[in-house]
């Protein structure tokens, strides 16, 4: 992981001044970490009948994506309103820096279903906590929560429901 942590660059002052953003997109172009990390994340589920991986707009979708072909699973988009087409549930919730809102369709999920939620960083846990409760409305038999950094000094693991099993590639606490 050490490779990984080396090519994340902090954006400070962004989205707004006092926040320092984690940005994966340096991730995200070089090869290798992208094979790594994908390996990495699919390691942790391979035997745990994975049946959907539930990505949350808009960076969960790379590694959502990924995941989801690495265990042979279908691929849930988690998107912002307005932006799926047929009928869909919705939660608002707050993050660090403002309120927002994600929709899901309302049958992208059966009580058959295994699911894995992935998102890039754990913050505060606001769009975790949201996601994983359209999940949960959908009762499926297991969910499992995935992050690739956990931004550990702002305690979002907290705020997630404490039945949700929680897994980070990376836990930062600066």
């Amino acid at each position: 992981m050490e490779y990984i942590k080396s090519k994340i660059r902090d954006v400070y002052d962004f989205p707004k001044k006092g926040i320092v953003f984690k940005d994966l997109t340096t991730v995200f172009k070089d090869p290798r970490a992208l094979h790594i990390i994908g390996w990495d994340l699919a390691q942790l589920y391979r035997e745990k009948g994975v049946t959907k991986v539930v990505g949350i707009e808009s960076r969960g979708f790379v590694f959502g994506s990924i995941l989801a072909f690495e265990l042979g699973a279908g691929f849930v988009p988690a998107r912002k309103p307005g932006k799926l087409p047929a009928d869909t549930v919705s939660a608002t919730f707050d993050k660090e820096y403002g309120k927002d809102t994600i929709e899901m369709h309302r049958d992208a999920i059966t009580e058959d279903d295994v699911v894995v939620i992935h998102d890039d960083v754990l913050a505060t846990g606001g769009t975790m906590a949201a996601a994983y409760e359209l999940v949960k409305s959908m009762n499926p038999k297991k969910i499992y929560v995935n992050f690739i950094i956990e931004l550990g000094q702002l305690g979002g693991r907290a705020n997630l429901p404490s039945e949700a099993e929680v897994t980070s590639l990376i836990v930062t606490n600066d």
